[in-house]
């Protein structure tokens, strides 16, 4: 990696960082304030249903787009359009009708949700464009540091979230990320190439759908994943230790950025317990079984969360504990798995259709968020916290069924043009 290819890296991550700190504080800020305003879990899944279902689109064309255009013009119109997003959220008032709150908060998610997949596209793409190709392991190691980075970000996000709610008020809150992605903006625009991203070949309208085998497993498996991990995390964790735990704004909002914080840690530091892993074949079967390990973790959460083992074993500390604790153990082998798949996406494209790729996948991403949203909600308020961890293990056996074919792979080094 040269000077320059190393400051465009520089520059794409760090907008990316600071977009990605705004997403998560807005994200803690929307469901708790509206909370407070008696919207039920249901009416909190609807507020990101847009925001989940627009990442489909925006992945799709988005991947078009960058090819074509470029992409520093999918990252500075992600953050764009986030700006503009927040400044709208920050008019909603208190005595506007649910129904209406709702379907403005709806529509105004819907733009963030678009920013959110062009700027995460955008930063996954550039990876690829920035280090040789023929360095497999550096390349699965700044895939891992850039995805486990945002998470980190991500949960700093949440902290700042319930933080600047509590402190500074919600409208306060939208006006100083504003502030911060437009400062941002004007800093990264001078370091990043105009030609960032361009395919030398010309994509045709096939290319938009014709994906390889391994692109269309691996998306597959991709919406369930991350369905397993969004039927719990987006409504029914946060609301439950609101509501049924009797924790504060902070406290819902350390644990959150807590949680994710280390699961993008455990991300960055993937590559050094797979470091001697040269093919795809071999990471698609650590895929597969730490997948199947995985799909026990909300199984045993749910189990032990039930009123007989909690009868036996001590009440609310134990609830606490097996919560948490299985949560955190949750995101351990999660973490994991998601690098793999990451890794994987990259490795299974060439340059010219690797932003067209991983924009088709991360629609998968976004398709699988979209599902677990809406289940949080839904199964949340009509069966519980229990039943959505029920949910989530039979995500996760359905991403571990569609990673299977992927054991048929070549060696890496025949895989990758």
């Amino acid at each position: 990696m040269n000077k320059n290819d190393l400051r465009t890296y520089i520059a794409v991550t760090g907008a990316y960082w600071g977009f990605t700190i705004t997403d998560g504080a807005l994200r803690m800020l929307v469901l708790l304030h509206f909370h407070t305003m008696g919207f039920s879990p249901l009416d909190l899944a609807y507020l990101f249903l847009l925001y989940e279902a627009t990442g489909i689109i925006s992945n799709f064309f988005g991947g078009w787009i960058g090819s074509r255009f470029g992409l520093r013009v999918t990252l500075f119109a992600g953050l764009i359009i986030q700006i503009c997003a927040l400044i709208l959220l920050s008019v909603v008032q208190p005595d506007w009708l649910a129904s209406f709150s709702v379907i403005y908060v709806m529509l105004v998610q819907a733009l963030s949700g678009v920013a959110k997949d062009l700027t995460k596209m955008s930063s996954k793409s550039a990876v690829k464009f920035v280090i040789d190709e023929e360095d497999q392991g550096l390349l699965f190691k700044w895939i891992a540091i850039l995805t486990g980075s945002k998470n980190a970000m991500k949960g700093i996000g949440f902290f700042l979230g319930g933080i600047f709610l509590q402190f500074l008020g919600f409208d306060e809150s939208l006006w100083l990320m504003a502030a911060l992605l437009a400062g941002i903006l004007v800093i990264a625009y001078g370091f990043v190439k105009a030609d960032l991203g361009k395919a030398t070949k010309e994509i045709t309208r096939r290319d938009l759908f014709a994906k390889s085998r391994e692109i269309n497993f691996l998306s597959a498996a991709r919406i369930f994943l991350f369905a397993s991990r969004d039927v719990w995390f987006v409504v029914g964790v946060p609301v439950f230790l609101y509501s049924q735990l009797d924790w504060s704004f902070n406290q819902v909002g350390v644990f959150m950025a807590t949680w994710v914080i280390f699961y993008g840690i455990v991300q960055a530091m993937v590559p050094r317990v797979f470091s001697s892993v040269t093919n795809t074949r071999t990471r698609a079967i650590n895929a597969k079984y730490y997948g199947m390990l995985l799909a026990f973790i909300p199984l045993g959460i749910a189990i032990g969360m039930s009123p007989d083992i909690l009868y036996m074993g001590g009440g609310e500390g134990v609830k606490k504990f097996i919560l948490v604790g299985g949560l955190f153990l949750f995101g351990i082998v999660f973490a994991v798995n998601s690098s793999i798949h990451s890794f994987l996406i990259v490795a299974y494209s060439d340059s010219d259709k690797v932003v067209l790729n991983i924009g088709f996948y991360y629609m998968a991403n976004a398709l699988g968020r979209l599902v677990g949203t809406l289940l949080s909600g839904l199964v949340f308020q009509y069966f519980g916290l229990s039943a959505c961890l029920f949910v989530s293990t039979i995500m996760v056996c359905l991403a571990v069924l569609l990673t299977r074919p992927l054991e048929k792979e070549l060696p890496l080094t025949d895989q990758v043009a």
